[in-house]
């Protein structure tokens, strides 16, 4: 079953917690993911540590600096996930460097290898992603764009033409992190993407309350919800981040 049609046939709100592989600790970090699973998760996004997170605000950059620091380097972050093996679909989150660096092929192979269903690449434009795209669709990973408030019409016509699995819907400009309140911009992304495709569109960046996912998911068909999880975890712990999930699942649903 590929990714779009599982997300399709759920039946519900697609709640995607995202986790930073190797926070709050190696030794935490497979507690965090079953314990996100066990509160509902309908898919995880899993960053892989990278030294400069462009996308993201302090609290996943903090989260990535935690998982370097423990020598947690992408062959290490596939190999980590490939033995937890999650039960749920997942995508990884990151940037093209570790990509280039392996090799979009040998990235690929190794990404498919460890489970995953797709990869988000936030920092390669769609028109230059020819080539990842193939490796990605070779070894049946779903190649995931994203689409922001200034994204103009050709442009996400491109970007969902080229993808797959789904369309991520930014909500706001800037980088990751918690927001007081969801952008009034994230309707419109989704609005727009639904024009022209009937993929799932989740929004993410910046749904940091139950209150905000269950708003997004009143448009969207779903959310991805990473910094509000990782402060969780960073500041009171595992139990605390798979809480926050749970309470994130009963109001979606």
């Amino acid at each position: 079953m590929t990714l779009e049609t599982y997300l399709r046939e759920r039946g519900r709100k697609i709640l995607a917690p995202y986790l930073m592989c190797g926070f709050p600790s190696p030794q935490a970090f497979p507690d965090l993911l079953a314990g996100v699973i066990d509160a509902g998760a309908d898919m995880l996004e899993i960053g892989i540590p990278f030294s400069d997170p462009l996308m993201d605000g302090p609290v996943i950059q903090r989260a990535a600096d935690v998982a370097l620091g423990n020598e947690v380097r992408p062959a290490v972050a596939l190999r980590t996930i490939e033995a937890l093996a999650p039960s749920v679909p997942f995508v990884y989150m990151t940037y093209y460097n570790p990509i280039l660096a392996m090799g979009e092929e040998e990235f690929a192979k190794r990404a498919r290898a460890a489970g995953a269903d797709g990869v988000i690449v936030p920092d390669l434009p769609v028109d230059e992603a020819t080539s990842w795209i193939a490796a990605s669709r070779a070894q049946d990973l779903a190649p995931v764009f994203l689409a922001a408030p200034t994204t103009p019409r050709d442009r996400l016509e491109a970007l969902v033409a080229a993808g797959s699995g789904f369309v991520y819907c930014v909500s706001l400009l800037g980088v990751t992190g918690v927001r007081a309140s969801l952008s009034d911009r994230a309707r419109d992304v989704v609005d727009a993407v639904r024009e022209l495709t009937d993929r799932p569109a989740l929004v993410g960046i910046g749904v940091s309350t139950p209150e905000q996912a269950a708003e997004a998911c009143s448009f969207a068909d779903g959310v991805v919800v990473g910094s509000a999880i990782l402060a969780a975890a960073e500041r009171d712990g595992v139990d605390a981040a798979v809480s926050l999930v749970k309470q994130m699942r009963e109001a979606i649903d």
